[in-house]
């Protein structure tokens, strides 16, 4: 509960009598709930109706059934709709060009609820002869019309779709079927004629250059033919080769074909002269066995042999007549042998022929080598005027499907809108504003609200939701409803005089009566209450006072472990004289800790240890020098902060310290302030608590008990 602290009076707000003002200002809150009910009821109930109409379109690529393009390409997915392809069909659904187009197409300038400012009210009269307002009537009709048609219309991209919805609001329910449905067929139409156009745009572009390019590549091919002519490169057969190349061919076959007879005539030639050279058979050689002469001449041989054999059998050899056909078969023989020196003589011949023609041949080759050399060297310009030719042909070509193309998309439903309705706006029957029932119902439950808040900050300014937190006879701080003890500690065990939550110190405290003397019971400002305390409220910083010494000090080691287990991260800082929680947790004595780290002798890191025993850091004393330790004070509260940020809760344990020296460690009036006093009575406890209520420290927290193991509790590792 928050609390107010007006000078020395310490004051609460009382919730209770918050709603005990409400609850007797009952009949007021509920005349205005009914009121301002009433009001909003009877308001909806005169505004003018709206009904609101929607169309959808799908948007997808449509193309003829039986266009050049579908003939050519199959159809394909519609990925050039992608999220902002969507958002430009929506953008041409809201455009102003379309929005005009319907606005005369449906003469909506007619109707008074497209241009309400035609008849401008007295009020808007006045207004505009004070210059306050701009005359509307400046504007022209179909401005004004215009400006009213967007605020009525919605377009809109149906999530995660392609889909486009159209909403249209208007006091007339078939105005607002039938105007969605027109924005529809329009938006339709547009697209088509945006094909058509297009089409027709590139037909009228295409005509020109078809036959300019015609006459290009006339002009081109007669170039080339001009240039073959004048080169003597006439094309002789399909083949593409002309006249020069084709005789250059011919006459290398045909050089080749007498390089053959002639080697061919000289081999035969020299088998028959070593033939005739040896003394060998000629009748075994072909083109002696070939000759007729021969032939006959071997007949007339074979004969005159046979003669001989027969006649060898009764005439002795040296008869008249076998003397006689002897001689006939020499004679034949010479013949022979003479007759085959003629064929040898006309093998020479040929081959002599055949060389004499390879002569020519090569002669007449180099003739037409030069001739052919000087034909390439022109056909280079050729082939130039022939590249030219066919590229401005292909484009021609190019040109000419395309025109074809295009104009065979030219006519009526040849180019379809990449759209298509899905879903006409039906006329609504059901009004879209203003809707009664819940519009009473907010009002009622707002003017419910504002009235209870209207009557809460009466009774809070008046000072009568406010109850005074003073002392009782016997010298405790009570709250006048709970008649309990006020002080915001841990628990609430009674401190004479002691300084609350957010309560000042009394300036009266000496005058406390003696305090009970009977025993309070301990666990109220146990170390685990504490621990609570500390969790329950998230503190961040908390510095703790042991006037008893080490024995104070034991309980500060004992609540950073109790916190360090409830999941908290909490550092404990050892600032006293005695080293005493240094010696509890650190692993050993002569670690750097916060004096090292003020004197700036190591980093920040190597200040920071585990405690041996629970999850909970300690910065230890250190073994710097206290002179240069001293100098780096200043430093103290930037360290606290820095630890702060990293930590839940930073602990600095001070021993018996007094509110000057914490004046030092903290600069913050908000720090939480814990005293561990296990063994104090209540007078040191009192003088103690108003030293620090009078340096303003407003939160103290008093921990008493012990930090050794208690009863019940030998679980927790901290106790």
């Amino acid at each position: 509960m928050s609390s107010v602290n007006d000078g020395h009076q310490d004051v609460d707000i009382d919730l209770g009598g918050l709603f005990r003002a409400i609850w007797r200002r009952r009949g007021r809150v509920l005349l205005a709930t009914v009121v301002f009910a009433g009001v909003a009821f009877a308001a909806a109930n005169l505004m003018s109706p709206e009904y609101q109409g929607e169309a959808r379109l799908l948007i997808e690529s449509r193309q003829a059934e039986f266009s050049g393009v579908n003939q050519a390409q199959p159809q394909t997915a519609d990925s050039q709709f992608d999220e902002s392809g969507i958002s430009s069909q929506v953008q041409l659904l809201r455009s102003v060009d379309l929005i005009k187009q319907v606005a005369r197409d449906m003469k909506l300038y007619e109707l008074p609820e497209f241009d309400p400012t035609a008849n401008p009210s007295a009020i808007s009269d006045v207004l505009v002869m004070l210059g306050i307002k701009k005359n509307p009537l400046d504007l022209p009709p179909e401005e004004r019309v215009l400006k009213e048609f967007q605020k009525k219309l919605q377009v809109y991209q149906v999530e995660k779709s392609r889909v486009v919805a159209v909403q249209f609001t208007s006091e007339n329910p078939q105005l607002a079927a039938a105007i969605p449905n027109a924005m529809a067929k329009v938006f339709l139409s547009l697209q088509s004629g945006a094909k058509l156009d297009s089409n027709s745009e590139a037909s009228r572009w295409l005509e020109p250059e078809i036959a300019n390019l015609r006459e290009k590549v006339r002009d081109a091919e007669a170039k080339v033919a001009e240039y073959r002519a004048s080169s003597d490169l006439l094309l002789t057969g399909e083949t593409g080769n002309t006249f020069a190349s084709t005789q250059l061919n011919n006459i290398s076959t045909e050089l080749a074909r007498i390089r053959g007879e002639r080697a061919n005539a000289e081999a035969r030639a020299e088998n028959v002269r070593m033939a005739l050279a040896s003394g060998k058979a000629v009748d075994t050689l072909n083109d002696v066995v070939a000759s007729p002469m021969i032939q006959r001449l071997k007949e007339t041989e074979s004969n005159i042999q046979g003669q001989i054999s027969d006649l060898s059998t009764t005439l002795l050899d040296g008869h008249p007549r076998l003397k006689g056909l002897k001689s006939q078969l020499q004679g034949i023989r010479a013949q022979i042998v003479s007759e085959t020196k003629k064929i040898l003589g006309s093998l020479e011949n040929e081959a002599n022929v055949a060389q004499l023609r390879e002569r020519q041949l090569v002669a007449q080759l180099n003739t037409l080598k030069a001739a052919s050399a000087k034909a390439g060297e022109d056909e280079v310009g050729l082939r130039a005027l022939e590249r030219e030719a066919t590229a401005q042909r292909q484009l021609l070509e190019t040109y000419l499907a395309r025109y074809r193309e295009a104009t065979s998309r030219s006519g009526e439903n040849a180019a379809p809108a990449d759209a298509r309705i899905i879903s006409q706006a039906v006329e609504p029957t059901e009004v879209s504003f203003p809707k009664v029932l819940p519009i009473t119902i907010v009002a009622a439950l707002a003017a419910f609200l504002v009235s209870c808040v209207v009557i809460m900050l009466s009774e809070l300014f008046s000072g009568r939701a406010l109850r005074p937190v003073g002392r009782t006879e016997d010298g405790y701080f009570e709250d006048e409803d709970l008649k309990a003890p006020a002080l915001r500690q841990t628990s609430s065990r009674p401190v004479p005089g002691a300084a609350t939550s957010g309560i000042s110190p009394q300036p009266a405290l000496p005058e406390v009566p003696p305090v009970d003397e009977a025993e309070p019971d301990e666990d109220d400002f146990s170390i685990e209450s504490v621990a609570g305390h500390v969790c329950d409220e998230d503190i961040r910083v908390a510095v703790s006072v042991s006037p008893a010494g080490d024995e104070g000090s034991v309980n500060a080691v004992a609540l950073a472990r109790l916190i360090a287990e409830e999941g908290r991260k909490i550092v404990l800082i050892d600032l006293t004289g005695s080293a005493c929680p240094t010696h509890l947790m650190a692993q050993s004595g002569d670690l750097a800790g916060i004096t090292n780290l003020l004197a700036g002798e190591v980093p920040f890191t190597e200040t920071i240890h585990a405690d041996r025993l629970s999850d909970a850091h300690i910065i230890p004393q250190g073994d710097a020098d206290p002179a240069f330790t001293s100098r780096g004070i200043e430093r103290l509260q930037m360290i606290i902060d820095a630890l702060s940020n990293a930590y839940d809760t930073v602990l600095v344990e001070c021993g018996p310290a007094d509110a000057g020296v914490i004046g030092k460690v903290t600069r913050s009036k908000d720090t939480k302030i814990i005293i561990s006093a296990p063994a104090l009575g209540n007078e040191e406890i009192i003088e103690l608590i108003t030293d620090f209520g009078d340096a303003g420290y407003g939160e103290i927290v008093l921990m008493t008990g012990t930090g050794y193991p208690q009863t019940g509790n030998s679980g927790r590792r901290a106790a």
